[in-house]
């Protein structure tokens, strides 16, 4: 056979593996295409990336040949039960320190497993987020790769290079070991969850409360595009705003409101849980998603259950618009501490490594959430990589400040006038508790005691005989119980 020269090999020529294979193509690297079905592979060879020098393989063997040591193998197939089958084909055909790649929208706890199973035989593993969508492949999404170290030296070339880039800067770094990649892919995705849920309680904040129209929604939209919410998903939702059907009515009003899912925000949720969390925005935004989704109940209930009489707006309305664009920034800068906050808690756990500022970076161009604000995230960890909240950064702490009137103001508004606002809502909740020296998590923990002798400790200062500090401390509230604890604080 003649000698290798691929530079990287390819696997899976659904849309997005052929948009990478031709962004790859065009910044200079050969690439390895192969597919299952090899029918795809002459077809691909023959329409989209004829005139390229990308290279056919009609089997995994024949893939593996044509590819320069160490061989470097992208798998772009569905998550599950394909990638491993896949990874049980590679290995007879890989040797010591090959690595592959699975660039698929895997959970992260697979990635871990993957990384551990193919390092113990000799190989190095990536599990990458890829996110930007068709456009993204093609053109540079945002690239998150992790799991072996070793690997990246050998990767980041091609990565970078295909990567979006923002002021001179790729939008794809070294994220950390195992299945840290797919782990902040899918904060990333719950992320976006999140910001699609502020925007939508935004919009019906505009067109039931103030009774304003698709167009004038949008132009509103277009103008915030312009300061502190400038970003891809506002642009993009002024255009849907704006768009007609042929019979001159806006295409978002002939949308059935259920929204669909495919689970990467309910795995961040459930992550927040497992993790202690209270990562509040992401899930808000999953439930909602969840409650559009019941729609014919949801119409039987607004026949039967009725919430307050709609009084028209009498305010300043310009002063109204500013104040939820505030708003909506303050409860953006919210989740986005959210999401850092659970990605250090399980960077703890796992004995990752994140680089907080680098992870800011390949979100500010390529994908979904990217906006100028990433870019003062990416500051804020670039002062201190060990940050502990955004609203502990001077920057977002003084923007914060300065949104809260406005930002009670439309949650209050929105509450008289009886208007949803999951993520709005909880987004303040999670700042007032925050925030809050005391909460009443004493009467939780009393109660607790009372029913089932689960022990509460005594607070700082408040020390007596009976109630020792730093002891788990049992009180029998009602004369009638025991003594005996029935676990410890933590239970």
């Amino acid at each position: 056979m003649s000698q290798p020269v691929g530079d990287i090999g390819l696997i899976g020529l659904a849309v997005m593996g052929q948009n990478l294979i031709l962004n790859m193509n065009d910044k200079g690297f050969t690439v390895v295409a192969f597919n299952r079905t090899t029918s795809k592979v002459d077809h691909f060879l023959a329409n989209e990336a004829k005139g390229t020098k990308v290279q056919g393989a009609h089997s995994i063997e024949e893939l593996c040949a044509k590819l320069k040591k160490p061989r470097k193998i992208i798998l772009l197939v569905k998550a599950g039960p394909a990638v491993d089958s896949f990874i049980e084909q590679l290995i007879p055909h890989l040797e010591p320190g090959d690595i592959v790649i699975d660039g698929g929208n895997s959970h992260y706890p697979d990635s871990i497993r993957r990384c551990k199973e193919l390092e113990a035989k000799g190989f190095l593993f990536v599990g990458s987020g890829v996110s930007g969508g068709e456009e993204g492949a093609r053109y540079g999404p945002s690239l998150m790769p992790g799991g072996s170290p070793a690997a990246w030296p050998f990767i980041k070339p091609i990565f970078q290079a295909a990567a979006a880039q923002v002021n001179g800067e790729p939008c794809c770094d070294w994220v950390g070991e195992t299945g840290s990649g797919h782990y902040v892919k899918m904060v990333h995705n719950g992320i976006e969850y999140g910001d699609m849920q502020l925007i939508a309680e935004a919009y019906d904040i505009l067109h039931r409360g103030l009774d304003l129209k698709e167009d004038e929604i949008a132009d509103i939209f277009l103008t915030w595009n312009k300061g502190v919410l400038d970003s891809f998903l506002i642009d993009i939702t002024a255009n849907i705003l704006k768009f007609k059907d042929d019979d001159g009515e806006p295409m978002v009003s002939k949308i059935l409101d259920k929204a669909g899912q495919k689970g990467t925000g309910k795995w961040t949720a459930i992550a927040a849980l497992d993790a202690g969390m209270p990562v509040t925005l992401i899930g808000e935004a999953v439930f909602a998603r969840c409650l559009s989704s019941i729609k014919e109940e949801r119409v039987r209930a607004s026949k039967v259950i009725s919430g307050p009489q709609k009084e028209e707006f009498k305010g300043d309305k310009k002063q109204f618009i500013d104040d939820l664009e505030q708003a909506l920034y303050a409860s953006k800068i919210i989740s986005y501490a959210q999401g850092f906050m659970l990605m250090r808690e399980t960077a703890k756990e796992m004995n990752w490594n994140l680089n907080y500022a680098g992870i800011a970076r390949m979100w500010r161009g390529g994908c979904i959430i990217k906006s100028v604000f990433l870019g003062d995230i990416n500051s804020a960890y670039q002062k201190k990589q060990d940050l502990e909240s955004l609203l502990f950064d001077e920057f977002f702490n003084k923007a914060v400040h300065k949104a809260q009137p406005g930002w009670r103001r439309i949650i209050a508004q929105a509450v008289l006038w009886g208007i949803p606002t999951p993520a709005f809502s909880t987004a303040l909740a999670f700042f007032d508790g925050y925030r809050s020296e005391v909460v009443p998590a004493n009467i939780l923990q009393a109660q607790r005691d009372y029913f089932g002798a689960h022990t509460f400790r005594v607070m700082p200062g408040k020390e007596s005989a009976h109630l020792k500090a730093g002891e788990d401390i049992h009180i029998n509230w009602t004369g009638r119980g025991g003594n005996v604890a029935a676990s410890t604080y933590s239970a």
